[in-house]
């Protein structure tokens, strides 16, 4: 993924930089003009958070690495018994086919190639976390591992409890005219992933 926050804000080496270095005070290098926006990022402009160097750079050499093994670490497969796989496989047919969710969330990273950034209107949310960052935009998340998030919600702010809640949101928003049965089913699939 490009794009590794719900707000597409940065990728894995960027946001391990602006760890070790801002919030970790660690001696490196870390460099965004998007913070010298003062309107969006006060703080951050006044303290100069967007042009960090130190003269004897102890974490640059070592992100390379750090990003290698965080994406060797594969996403959590569902537990057995977790899912009916009845219910899963019709719900992958509904997933690829009428509810055209693999539009978006291309098999196998689940996401988009690219850039995979929407507005909240495009997903039917407001944009309040989404205007907090850079770009003003949400991710399209990927789908691997989704069953995971279960205990604090689904989104970037848990607005919705269960995963059969998102689908039931889609189906609303994109009046897919998805029967219970149905969206049961495409819940079940996503809980596989």
């Amino acid at each position: 993924m490009n794009q590794h926050t719900y707000t597409g804000w940065g990728s894995v080496p960027y946001w391990n930089a602006f760890v070790a270095n801002l919030e970790m005070h660690g001696s490196g290098t870390f460099f965004d003009p998007r913070l010298d926006n003062a309107a969006k990022f006060p703080v951050a402009a006044r303290a100069g958070m967007g042009h960090t160097r130190a003269e004897d750079d102890k974490v640059t050499a070592k992100l390379a690495q750090l990003q290698f093994y965080q994406l060797a670490i594969p996403a959590p497969a569902a537990p057995e018994g977790t899912f009916d796989r009845r219910a899963a496989a019709r719900g992958q047919t509904l997933f690829n086919a009428r509810a055209n969710c693999s539009s978006c969330h291309v098999a196998p990273l689940f996401s988009e190639p690219g850039w995979a950034m929407h507005t909240g209107a495009e997903i039917g949310i407001d944009d309040f976390q989404a205007s907090r960052s850079p770009d003003g935009m949400y991710r399209t998340t990927p789908l691997k591992g989704a069953w995971s998030h279960g205990k604090g919600g689904y989104y970037h702010d848990g607005r919705f409890a269960t995963l059969l809640d998102v689908v039931k949101h889609y189906n609303d928003t994109f009046s897919l005219h998805l029967s219970d049965a149905e969206m049961n089913d495409l819940a079940e699939y996503l809980k596989s992933l």
